[in-house]
């Protein structure tokens, strides 16, 4: 496997849900964070970007962005700062939002298909059966990805409020299509009544492929 390091992004205010904390919403027996961690328990460095929280396992970095709420671009490119002042980073970083319930089989299957010696792209993005790309849930070069920060940085002011397509537009992309099941998220009150109902119906959808 690619040495990575990965970025989860944990903040937001899920107002689509009424103002829940998404990553804290309990599944089975496991809350949506606690997933989206063990999906990335192979990494060197391992950022949690949003409000601090006691639940992350000894040795993750946790940093949140500046302003709070500014949006998953800015989250990552403080989630990217952090580790860098942790440690020399990884050539490879993941990055997945925190809401997501089946997320470890789905980097599972996205890890499969990253080849890292490729020169020619730049990161390998998920999409859903409707061709959708799911960029919370892709890995990229991680100069190129710091690189493209920088960029748009110095072109705004600021990443705050700026869209992840704009941040990712000049990176060279590899679309890994995957199931509906692995790239389900969690944004409304029917999306976790879906999710509640997959658990109860079977052994549970973070051990679906």
């Amino acid at each position: 496997m690619t040495v990575h390091d990965a970025l989860v992004l944990a903040g937001g205010r899920g107002s689509r849900l009424g103002g829940a904390d998404k990553p804290a919403i309990v599944l089975g027996h496991s809350t949506l964070l606690d997933r989206a961690v063990a999906a990335v328990a192979s990494a060197q460095t391992v950022a949690v970007v949003g409000p601090v929280r006691t639940s992350v396992p000894g040795g993750t970095v946790q940093v949140c962005e500046d302003p709070p709420y500014g949006g998953p671009a800015a989250a990552i490119g403080a989630g990217l700062q952090a580790i860098r002042g942790h440690r020399v980073p990884s050539p490879l970083t993941v990055v997945l939002a925190a809401d997501l319930p089946a997320v470890v089989p789905a980097v599972r299957a996205l890890l499969r298909l990253v080849a890292a010696t490729d020169p020619a792209v730049d990161g390998w993005v998920g999409t859903d059966p409707g061709g959708r790309r799911q960029y919370l849930l892709a890995a990229y070069r991680t100069e190129t990805l710091w690189s493209a920060c920088r960029s748009l940085t110095l072109e705004r002011g600021s990443l705050e409020g700026a869209a992840v397509r704009a941040l990712l537009q000049p990176l060279r992309l590899v679309e890994v299509a995957l199931t509906a099941a692995l790239t389900a998220d969690i944004d409304t009150t029917a999306d976790l009544a879906a999710a509640r109902d997959c658990e109860r119906t079977s052994d549970g959808i973070s051990a679906r492929t």
